[in-house]
């Protein structure tokens, strides 16, 4: 090819490259597309609040859990599992629910009775529920099936009409999604204004004046990590009632940054909450302009590490100026106290 042709047909490509992607900005900026982010920013952060919000409670009594992404998965395919068999998305989520209790017994046992170090611990349960979890999968079902969702709150309450209301993607969401938002200022009151969360944060803080003032360190952690593990469950459950599917490694690290939301919320609901939004709505975005071809090929995979890149340096910022809680990861024995 000549290189005046060349040099033209490279020119050409590049205009059209150009104003493909000024269509694509141009359908990016509209009132339509804003509804659709948001609602999938509402959708997305739901498991990260969920599994944030528990693993914020446990941190405050002094425990740390890296093991959250494995505790969700086993949540998630338990959820899948008895929805499968039986139908009933509630019965999945109860499942999920129930999978986090035990293995909130089982970390509970390992750190808090057995003193193991929690750092490795949680690198354990994280390893076990991966493995565990692919290996039901395998041997239960083997290819992916569709199961039963939740029903948005407008067909659940008027099932045979249509509600005449503007933009319904924007609140007609599960009621999964509208527990998990509850659950935020519901986890507040607990922590700040009851005599149980007064427990939590003496344990977190200082459990040898707690002990002494009659507070059981040991009980009040094996709470807060059942407590925990239990919503991680629910979060594993709720990603999957909402994609109507599960795959191996469905959760692709949800729990590790639902931990690193916990120190960017600074162990605060309302700030876990926060994060959560924020993280969605990159994550949201960054889907948006995929889809409308904003971003294609090598740059597409690329922005997969925005939103993680958004949170480490946010992480950053906010554990320079807030402290954790200061008996986090050390263990208490009255034996080895007194």
């Amino acid at each position: 090819m000549p290189v005046e042709l060349a040099f033209d047909f490279v020119s050409n490509s590049a205009a059209a490259d150009v104003l493909a992607a000024r269509r694509g900005w141009s359908g990016f900026f509209t009132f339509t597309t804003l509804v659709v982010i948001l609602s999938s920013t509402i959708r997305l952060a739901v498991p990260y609040i969920f599994a944030a919000i528990g693993e914020s409670i446990a941190q405050r009594s002094g425990v740390l859990n890296l093991g959250v992404d494995g505790v969700m998965l086993l949540g998630a395919f338990a959820a899948y599992y008895v929805t499968l068999e039986t139908g009933g998305p509630w019965q999945g989520l109860g499942a999920g629910l129930t999978v986090g209790m035990a293995m909130g017994v089982l970390y509970a046992f390992i750190t808090v009775t057995l003193h193991a170090t929690q750092d490795i611990s949680g690198i354990g349960i994280y390893l076990f529920g991966l493995g565990f979890s692919d290996l039901l999968f395998r041997q239960l079902v083997g290819t992916p099936i569709p199961i039963e969702r939740f029903e948005g709150v407008f067909e659940f309450i008027v099932p045979d009409e249509r509600l005449d209301v503007p933009y319904p993607n924007l609140y007609n969401h599960s009621i999964i999604i509208y527990l998990a938002f509850l659950l935020v200022p519901l986890a507040w009151l607990t922590v700040s204004k009851t005599t149980f969360g007064l427990n939590i944060r003496a344990a977190g803080e200082n459990p040898e004046a707690a002990d002494s003032l009659g507070v059981s360190v040991v009980r009040t952690r094996y709470t807060t990590i059942i407590i925990g593990n239990a919503l991680a469950g629910v979060g594993g459950a709720a990603l999957v009632l909402d994609k109507g599917i599960y795959f191996q490694n469905i959760t692709n690290g949800i729990g590790f940054i639902a931990v690193a939301l916990v120190y960017f919320g600074a162990w605060r609901p309302l700030g876990v909450l926060a994060g959560s939004l924020l993280f969605s709505l990159v994550t949201s975005a960054v889907l948006e302009w995929r889809t409308l071809g904003i971003l294609t090929g090598a740059a597409a995979q690329l922005t997969e590490m925005v939103p993680a890149v958004i949170t480490v340096v946010a992480l950053v910022i906010v554990t320079r100026r807030i402290g954790q809680p200061s008996a986090l990861t050390q263990t208490f024995s009255r034996e080895i106290n007194y």
